[in-house]
């Protein structure tokens, strides 16, 4: 009796603690109740646990219900875009850009043992070295660079002469535009005028006085700036305009103010440094780093080799069986000659671009400490002609803005009308550096530069993007080769016709 009546106690407790744990809420909810923040966080964690068992009950009713459904448990597709469609967000092409680039050598394996096997081995370096040492007792390419030290010291006399007041500025700017106007028919009229000027040497000779010019314009403005900024009595001036005053750089490098600037060491740095702009204090790296001017001379001497290899290998052979077709006037072949030329033309300027840009501009700005690395930027992203022209060739961009554009500007002239003038006259010095050394005056290179114009605002206005880029591509790697055809073309049938006259 007494054993029965314990059970029924115990058990009436049990189902007395049973109720009352059903009535009492859960520890994070009387703790939130109570307004404790970390009641409320254990709240929270338990809201969350709650709602990922619900999912977790759900995702597995889903399952079974889909298991127990033959239709979906039968099913393999789901809504889903092509990996090559725009809307599907897949940018994981680096498989179809190795492909490319093993077409591309393979294809160009197969072009170079064509080209072996019906020409063999073309590579004379000896007759590279003859095209500029023709006649070794007289070299007039040479005498030409060397005459140039010439005008150089004139525009330095000059500016000495203006900053001592000894010349007035209406007759130092005759002295100067005298001085330049020489500079630049000189050369041309002796490349003309002397038969014993290979082109090769004339247009080196005529590449290094267009450089001078260029230089020795911006060395006339830069230190026209500093007279008319001295003459309002202005003591401290941003480097850009080229009038700072005495103080010294912390790598123990002297900075100088007008006219401290004005001489010969400081023109002569000018002169050699890797910038067409001149100021009286450029930026200058710490120390001569011998290793990256090792790097940067084998890059030289290297790709020397490969463009002069190519060309004798690959472009020559092209450009002979050209010259039927052109003389013919047969406009299929002609196409076909033209494309052929384009691959290695453009390969070739390629090559070059490193070896000038990259190579031996990075080679004479660490020899000289030269600060001012930028020789060109991102040209190949170009969407537009414009940016093209302004970011491959960032010493002329730079003079082009800052003594040719901006002061059209500020004369009054439209930014169209400044930028076509810019365009003619990069088209001047194309055509200069290509007629004068060939003798002759076709106006491919001029015509081929003013095209550029229309062809930019073509481009701006109706290609964008990848389509802009692309139509950059195109103009650069037809372009070239079908200017180097009608110039080769010219040349040849100018000689031609001069030797079967002379027979």
């Amino acid at each position: 009796m007494g054993d029965s009546v314990a059970i029924e106690a115990s058990a009436r407790r049990r189902r007395a603690a049973r109720r009352s744990a059903s009535l009492m809420p859960e520890d994070g909810e009387c703790a939130a109740a109570c307004g404790s923040p970390v009641a409320a966080n254990i709240s929270r964690v338990n809201g969350r646990t709650k709602r990922d068992r619900s999912l977790e009950t759900t995702s597995k009713t889903e399952r079974k219900r889909r298991t127990c459904d033959p239709s979906e448990r039968l099913s393999c597709h789901k809504t889903q875009d092509s990996l090559l469609s725009s809307a599907s967000g897949y940018n994981k092409y680096r498989g179809i850009l190795n492909w490319c680039v093993v077409m591309l050598v393979l294809s160009n394996a197969r072009l170079f043992l064509e080209n072996l096997l019906k020409h063999g081995i073309l590579v004379d370096p000896i007759q590279v070295v003859s095209l500029f040492l023709n006649d070794p007792y007289r070299w007039p390419a040479a005498c030409l660079v060397i005459v140039a030290n010439v005008f150089v010291l004139v525009a330095l006399y000059t500016e000495r002469q203006l900053s001592k007041g000894s010349f007035s500025e209406r007759l130092g700017f005759l002295v100067h535009a005298i001085n330049m106007g020489v500079l630049i028919t000189f050369p041309a009229a002796v490349v003309l005028l002397l038969p014993s000027v290979t082109p090769v040497g004339g247009a080196s000779a005529l590449s290094i006085y267009t450089i001078l010019f260029l230089k020795l314009y911006s060395y006339k403005d830069v230190n026209l700036w500093c007279r008319e900024l001295s003459s309002i009595k202005v003591k401290k001036l941003s480097r850009s305009l080229s009038c700072p005053s005495q103080q010294h750089w912390s790598g123990g490098d002297c900075k100088v103010s007008y006219p401290g600037n004005l001489t010969i060491r400081d023109m002569y740095y000018f002169v050699f440094a890797p910038t067409l702009c001149y100021e009286l204090n450029f930026p200058r790296s710490p120390s001569v780093r011998v290793g990256f001017l090792l790097r940067r001379l084998c890059e030289m001497l290297f790709f020397t080799q490969v463009l002069v290899a190519l060309a004798q290998q690959w472009m020559v052979p092209i450009i002979r069986s050209s010259m039927k077709p052109l003389e013919d006037m047969d406009l299929s072949r002609m196409t076909e000659r033209l494309l052929r030329l384009a691959v290695p033309n453009h390969l070739l300027w390629l090559m070059f671009f490193y070896w000038f840009f990259h190579s031996s501009m990075n080679f004479t700005a660490e020899l000289l400490r030269f600060g001012d690395r930028q020789f060109y930027n991102d040209w190949w992203n170009s969407e537009t002609v414009t940016y093209f022209w302004q970011n491959w060739n960032i010493p002329v961009h730079k003079w082009c803005l800052r003594h040719f554009y901006k002061p059209l500007l500020r004369r009054g002239f439209s930014k169209k009308v400044s930028q076509s003038a810019v365009f003619f006259l990069s088209a001047f010095f194309h055509e200069y550096l290509v007629s004068v050394p060939l003798r002759m005056f076709r106006l491919w290179a001029f015509m081929g530069m003013m095209a550029q114009i229309p062809l930019a605002w073509f481009v701006g206005r109706f290609l964008r993007g990848n389509y802009g880029n692309a139509a950059v591509w195109i103009s650069i790697i037809i372009g070239q080769p079908f200017a180097v055809l009608m110039y080769v073309h010219d040349y040849y049938v100018l000689h031609h016709r001069q030797e079967v006259d002379g027979l």
